[in-house]
């Protein structure tokens, strides 16, 4: 990294967002004492209205200190190599670095490990200009910028630089749909970021997720309180089930009688049937309700003609070789999905009637992928199919009118002024909050899928066979002399055709 890496420009947005603040607060003391308002202002509406933009832009402010704080750390790494002589031993350069570090942690009164993976973080932010430019303009936050140094790591410079145009480039190939990063709530980009990773990453997930599987354990760390933490480390779809139906079974317990809350419930219950005792205070006499677990698989890689991710509901991308095992196997507590080939999107589904079955309901589950509400990260499946504008206002039960929200955004949105957007077939809701402020959906951004043109059979022509086999003469049809069959390698995936293709009722069996 060069001098100067955009301190001066950031410095700039400083200045900006401090002298913004210091209006905000001058015409805050003018309402406060009374002097000089306008007979029709709300001043208490007004005063409110005045908190919520000094936080807008304390957080902008926040973020441009974190890029200059990132860059001082970087350049500071840089200077330290510069004076260093060229001829220096790879001994001398380690501790030189080492040094600057440590400097760095007591300048900022943290450990040094800490400020290992400041500086680090800092550097690989600072290399990704665009990442860099959103968090100076406070289009970001350091959470978020973290979250893009994580997701670049160990990925090459040109695969770290695909990430980041994808999600700050809106000039890039196929860019990021819905809300901006910054206008995500960090673990809801995170999300984002590591499917894309997921999708991209060099290596493929098949060999990623077999190292994990040699990797799996059990950790056992002692809390306070007389408390400690047991987790496992287990394959994305054993974990899954294991959650969703240790849950199922906690919500089958729950009744009048039973005192112990859902949070309470789920460790009990893992308690009594690891421990072999059977009787968690009731476990047992009631049936473990079955727990679906959605999973999104590209058709084309259900066909074995690619080996593209598929998206298990609340865990994320997994081996496309384990989602066709789960199909395969027959799975009852899986539900498969199969998605458009062309945007990614899982296959619509239409109904007239108020009353929702649970195969749309499953459809809405699976394109919003979570509470639709803003920041919300809630997936659990006792979240509500909302109809966006009520039935008795004339809303329709269509995609468009439907969206996901979990019991406690359901009621605040029928009891104040937040308002959703219509959805779409491919993309859940946005939001309008009751001071008039926009939030974009947060778009769990499915890409189209891999197009296999190239692997599928490349048959030869009956030209080619006669010519080949001289001694043929009366060739059979090559194929039924019917003008309604229509031949899908002939269509591109943008072609109108596929409309039609996928309004038909899609069966694959498995």
């Amino acid at each position: 990294m060069g001098i100067g890496g955009g301190v001066g420009a950031g410095l700039e947005g400083v200045r900006a967002s401090v002298a913004a603040l210091d209006s905000l607060d001058r015409e805050d003391n003018l309402l406060a004492a009374g002097v000089g308002m306008d007979a029709d202002v709300d001043v208490l509406q007004r005063r409110y209205e005045i908190r919520l933009e000094r936080l807008e832009l304390t957080a902008r402010l926040e973020a441009q200190l974190a890029a200059v704080k990132a860059s001082d750390a970087a350049e500071a790494v840089w200077f330290q190599q510069a004076m260093t002589p060229p001829d220096a031993s790879v001994q001398d350069r380690t501790y030189a670095e080492m040094s600057v570090v440590e400097e760095i942690a007591g300048v900022l009164t943290i450990s040094s490990a800490a400020a290992g993976a400041f500086v680090e973080q800092s550097r690989r932010i600072c290399s990704l200009a665009p990442a860099f430019e959103a968090l100076s303009a406070g289009a970001m936050s350091w959470q978020h910028a973290r979250i893009v140094a994580d997701e670049t790591e160990g990925l090459t410079p040109a695969g770290g630089a695909e990430l980041v145009a994808h999600f700050f480039d809106p000039d890039a190939p196929n860019p990021a749909r819905g809300a901006a990063p910054g206008d995500l709530a960090p673990a809801r980009f995170r999300a984002k970021a590591r499917t894309w990773r997921e999708r991209h990453h060099p290596e493929s997930i098949d060999k990623r997720h077999a190292k994990g599987v040699a990797d799996r354990r059990m950790e056992y760390t002692p809390d306070r309180d007389g408390m400690a933490w047991l987790s496992l480390y287990l394959p994305g779809d054993t974990a899954c089930a294991i959650w969703n139906r240790t849950t199922a079974t906690a919500r089958g317990l729950q009744g009048p009688d039973e005192t112990r809350t859902l949070t309470q419930l789920r460790p009990d219950i893992a308690a009594s049937l690891l421990l072999g005792t059977g009787n968690a205070a009731g476990i047992g006499k009631v049936p473990a309700p079955r727990a679906d677990v959605l999973v999104m698989v590209p058709v084309f890689s259900l066909l074995g003609l690619t080996d593209e991710p598929a998206i298990l509901d609340g865990l994320g991308p997994v081996p496309a070789s384990l989602a066709r095992k789960l199909v395969a196997d027959g799975a009852d507590s899986f539900y498969r999905v199969i998605v458009d080939p062309r945007d990614g999107a899982p296959l619509e589904i239409g109904r007239t009637n108020y009353r929702l079955t649970e195969t749309i309901k499953r459809w809405i589950r699976m394109r919003d992928g979570k509470c639709t509400f803003p920041g919300c990260s809630n997936r659990t499946p006792d979240n509500d199919t909302d109809h966006l504008t009520a039935w008795k206002h004339g809303g329709t039960t269509n995609v468009s009118n439907l969206g996901q929200l979990c019991p406690r955004h359901h009621r605040l949105k029928h009891n104040s002024q937040w308002t959703p957007d219509p959805a779409a077939r491919n993309q859940p809701p946005g939001w309008t909050s009751p001071t008039g402020r926009h939030y974009k959906p947060e778009h769990p951004d499915p890409q189209p899928t891999h197009w296999p043109r190239e692997s599928w059979p490349q048959w030869p022509t009956p030209a080619a066979i006669q010519a080949e086999n001289p001694s043929l003469e009366d060739l059979p049809p090559w194929e039924p002399d019917n003008p309604a069959l229509l031949e899908l390698s002939d269509f591109s995936p943008e072609d109108p055709a596929w409309e039609e293709f996928f309004t038909k009722p899609f069966v694959l069996s498995g």
